[in-house]
């Protein structure tokens, strides 16, 4: 191996057993979940630091949410770490440009090592307290009309989750679509003119060097950070970013859901906002008496999203809700009729 993981815990693996364990393992943005161990992304380079699972005390996310949160504006302005708190105490995250790829790993590791708590102490504390505040909410008798709504949710969750790839598809495509419709077109030519420049200095450095000319190198250095900082920022015109291909995704995944709902004309919500969070929502409401019927449990999770914003404490869960949801809702206008 080239550049073998560094080590974090007490363990280390055996080289030839490190460079297969992290070949195969399974890649979510820098971070990569192996059969030995876990492994984590410095500041420049992807799975260059490995924790033996043994020596993992718990593993969670942690989010910077910024002033914007919650807005109509971009895509919930939040930074997402995945923290590894050692056995002896010490802590390393690993930054994550989608959050989504930390939920995905915390999932599967839950599953594979449920010995391995994946909230923060703190996280935990409150999800007990939030539990215990939600099941305080509850009406202890609810009218026939809100159980026979309860029970068509629960059907319609299960049957979502029989395929949840599908709903996974949804979420991102509507992420995607908030992102690349944020992106001004004079922003993406403005960058792309720096990135010309970049090259552009870049490659007089390089011809520089050939003639041994004087500050030559600082020429090709700095043209070559300025091209890859503009890279890195993802805004040049690509593929990636534009808006025909981001609803050409949109309308794939929306499509998908659609053939999957197929003949079941009473769902109860329509294909766009087709997740469990989003049933899960409605029962909750039912259970607490906020609503009568599911409509009106549908109503009130449009107007609780709306109302949402930075100034709004809510819980983790909740919070978990709400980033993959809304994004559904605000690529939608809050729209039933597409």
């Amino acid at each position: 191996m080239l550049l073998a993981p560094k080590p974090l815990g007490a363990t280390t693996l055996e080289p030839e057993t490190l460079e297969a364990d992290r070949k195969a393992c399974r890649r979510f943005g820098p971070c990569g979940l192996g059969e030995r161990a876990i492994y984590l992304g410095g500041r420049f380079a992807e799975r260059c630091f490995y924790v033996p699972y043994g020596d993992v005390r718990r593993v969670f996310k942690r989010v910077a949410m910024s002033s914007g949160g919650y807005t109509g504006k971009g895509l919930f302005g939040s930074m997402a770490y995945v923290v590894v708190l050692l056995a002896d105490g010490r802590e390393k995250q690993s930054y994550c440009k989608y959050e989504d790829q930390i939920d995905k790993l915390l999932s599967e590791l839950s599953a594979e090592h449920p010995e391995i708590p994946i909230h923060s102490e703190a996280a935990e504390r409150k999800l007990r307290e939030a539990e215990a505040a939600e099941r305080a909410r509850y009406l202890d008798k609810l009218s026939p009309e809100a159980e026979a709504a309860v029970r068509a949710l629960r059907d319609a969750q299960a049957y979502l989750q029989k395929r949840p790839a599908l709903m996974e598809q949804l979420v991102s495509a509507a992420k995607h679509k908030r992102v690349v419709e944020a992106l001004k077109p004079s922003t993406q030519y403005i960058a792309a003119v720096i990135a010309a420049l970049g090259v552009a200095a870049a490659l007089w450095g390089a011809y520089g060097l050939l003639l041994h000319m004087a500050g030559a190198g600082y020429w090709l250095a700095g043209g070559g950070a300025l091209f890859f900082s503009v890279l890195a920022a993802g805004v040049l015109p690509s593929r990636w970013n534009s808006r025909k291909e981001a609803q050409r995704d949109w309308d794939a995944a929306l499509e998908n859901v659609r053939d999957f709902l197929g003949d079941r004309k009473d769902f109860p919500v329509p294909p766009q906002y087709a997740h469990p969070a989003v049933l899960e929502r409605m029962i909750r409401s039912l259970r607490e008496g906020r609503a009568a019927d599911a409509s009106e449990a549908y109503a009130l999770v449009k107007s609780d999203l709306k109302a949402l914003n930075s100034s709004v404490t809510v819980t983790q869960k909740e919070y978990d809700e709400v980033v993959q949801i809304k994004p559904l809702f605000l690529v939608c206008g809050y729209e039933d009729k597409l």
